[in-house]
């Protein structure tokens, strides 16, 4: 009776573009050693080498151990222990065959145990993955995908598999790219209406239709990969509602400007990055990557985090100002949290007495949802970006240059940026037909 040993292994020796290493499982038999792919690639940290196991990280093991990555990039709890479940499924299939071997009475080899396993299990499986199994290409696109895309825009693709899984589950039915038709599409989009997420909240039309746009796009992700998807969800005409535009005046910035903070660093600080921001235009992601060789005397020469589109930035005083407070740092803004910077200047913004009175609609299938918040309630880190556009425009700067210094593209996406207040429109109007 021929003796075979199975071994799951971590290949520290080998290392994809993205950091992960393959996990493969390792057949010997008569002290011949084939390998066979799992499939599944991960960083050490995510290893035990004692249990054969993936360990499954939290939060806080995450930023510990990979300080790097979005914590919602990584496997869930659920994900983690499915990979398990297939890593002891492929072991457990093998030793059925190496057994079936010994009670035929059949000499065997490992290289004869691997392709007995593959004509068996895995061309059958990886056909009924590659043409029919959605959540696996989810999970393989994030992991394509990671140090390609910001981060938030992954993050999407992973709540789309989380909504996709309560769909399959609340309509007893199986998700397959096959199936994704109009009507599909239709079904999908009423439940997500009603449905209510694991944080006991309920989603708007603008949530919504994220969701269903990324779908369009992960699907056009799979045909390009030799998927076979149905063309129906092209016809699919996702409805979006135009959203407020929360942007300060040139009024409402000066009183964030002259605004005395000397009683607290943290809001100073968080102040000083919001001017500044205000001043340049760019995302948050954006002032976190600033460092000093950005800056070459009073302009700075970047390329942006999100759209890898070069920018050259020309700084004002009060840019400069800021700048040359945090002289003696490493990094030339104090850059913290987003979710922290986003709290404090909620603070800045309610000292600065930005009390306007803003009004919110939202709606949730066709239920028309309206509230109205203090100005100071809606300024996150991205209102700096809406600002500095909405105030040049105000200045009669013109579109394309706004564009340019700010890094859009296409004029349909930086409208969504600006906002033309009631005076600036006087003015144009007063400019016009002035004689």
């Amino acid at each position: 009776m021929a003796k075979c040993t199975i071994n799951i292994i971590l290949r520290t020796d080998k290392r994809n573009t993205d950091g992960r290493h393959p996990i493969i499982v390792t057949v010997s038999v008569a002290n011949q050693l084939k390998k066979l792919s799992t499939g599944i690639s991960l960083f050490p940290e995510q290893w035990d080498a004692n249990s054969k196991e993936i360990k499954y990280l939290n939060r806080k093991m995450s930023k510990e151990l990979l300080p790097h990555l979005d914590f919602d990039l990584l496997p869930t709890l659920e994900d983690t222990k499915t990979r398990n479940t297939n890593l002891k499924a492929i072991v457990s299939n093998i030793e059925k065959i190496a057994q079936r071997f010994n009670l035929d009475n059949i000499p065997f080899s490992s290289t004869e145990i691997i392709e007995n396993y593959k004509r068996l299990y895995l061309n059958k499986g990886k056909k009924e993955e590659s043409e029919k199994h959605v959540f696996d290409y989810i999970d393989r696109y994030i992991e394509e995908n990671t140090y390609t895309r910001a981060k938030g825009s992954l993050s999407v693709y992973k709540a789309l598999k989380n909504h996709l899984q309560s769909y399959e589950k609340k309509k007893n039915t199986k998700i397959r790219f096959e199936r994704m038709t109009y009507e599909f599409f239709s079904s999908f989009q009423n439940f997500l209406i009603e449905h209510v997420t694991e944080q006991g909240k309920t989603l708007n039309n603008i949530t919504i239709a994220k969701q269903l746009s990324t779908l369009k796009t992960f699907l056009n992700y799979a045909k390009r990969s030799g998927i076979k998807v149905s063309d129906g969800y092209k016809d699919f005409v996702i409805k979006r509602q135009k959203l407020e535009v929360v942007a300060l005046t040139e009024e409402e910035f000066y009183k964030i400007v002259n605004l005395d903070l000397s009683h607290s660093k943290r809001l100073d600080q968080v102040r000083d990055v919001f001017v500044f921001g205000c001043m340049v235009g760019y995302r948050y992601s954006d002032l976190k990557q600033l460092s000093r060789y950005h800056i070459k005397g009073d302009t700075i020469y970047l390329t942006t985090e999100k759209t890898k589109t070069p920018i050259i930035t020309p700084l004002n005083d009060i840019a400069l100002n800021i700048i040359n407070k945090y002289g003696n740092r490493k990094k030339p803004l104090p850059i913290i949290s987003n979710q922290k910077y986003n709290k404090y200047l909620t603070e800045v913004c309610q000292l600065a007495c930005l009390h306007e009175e803003i009004e919110i609609i939202r709606f949730k299938g066709a239920e028309k949802i309206v509230n109205v918040y203090p100005k100071w309630q809606l300024v996150t880190a991205h209102t700096s970006r809406k600002s500095f556009a909405s105030m040049l425009i105000a200045k009669q700067v013109p579109y394309q240059v706004i564009m340019a210094l700010g890094g859009w593209s296409d004029f349909k996406s930086f409208q969504r940026y600006i906002k033309i207040e009631e005076d600036t429109l006087k003015n144009f109007i007063t400019s016009a037909w002035k004689q």
